[in-house]
């Protein structure tokens, strides 16, 4: 059974930095692809990035590029999103989805979710 677990989120000030990790079971990294999405109340999943296996290909959504960073580590099956220069418009529930296939930040592509992570950035 495709399971995935995303945790790391908080409560940080404007400017700091937090890392989410999605850890993946019942599956390996080959061929799949990993997303982070995120959500605000009252309005849809909006893809923040995403990283393709197995050439690690990686895409940023253009408002998080140049502060986030999605990376992995095969051996633990987890994806990391690293997040700098945090500001307030990126509080939001973050989720990490997956499937076969390329990166995409249409959400009805993915099949399998995980449970949303808080990221709550204070001004």
């Amino acid at each position: 059974e495709v399971q995935l677990q995303a945790s790391g989120g908080g409560l940080v000030q404007a400017g700091g930095s937090l890392r989410l990790s999605c850890t993946a079971s019942g599956f390996t990294f080959d061929d799949y692809v990993i997303a982070w999405f995120r959500q605000v109340p009252g309005k849809g999943r909006e893809g923040v990035s995403c990283i393709s296996f197995p050439d690690g290909r990686t895409q940023n959504e253009d408002s998080v590029e140049g502060r986030f960073i999605i990376s992995h580590d095969n051996t633990k099956l987890t994806v990391y999103l690293q997040m700098d220069s945090l500001e307030p418009q990126d509080t939001a529930a973050y989720y990490c989805a997956a499937d076969r296939g390329r990166c995409s930040f249409v959400s009805r592509t993915y099949r399998y979710w995980g449970q949303g992570t808080q990221v709550t950035v204070s001004s």
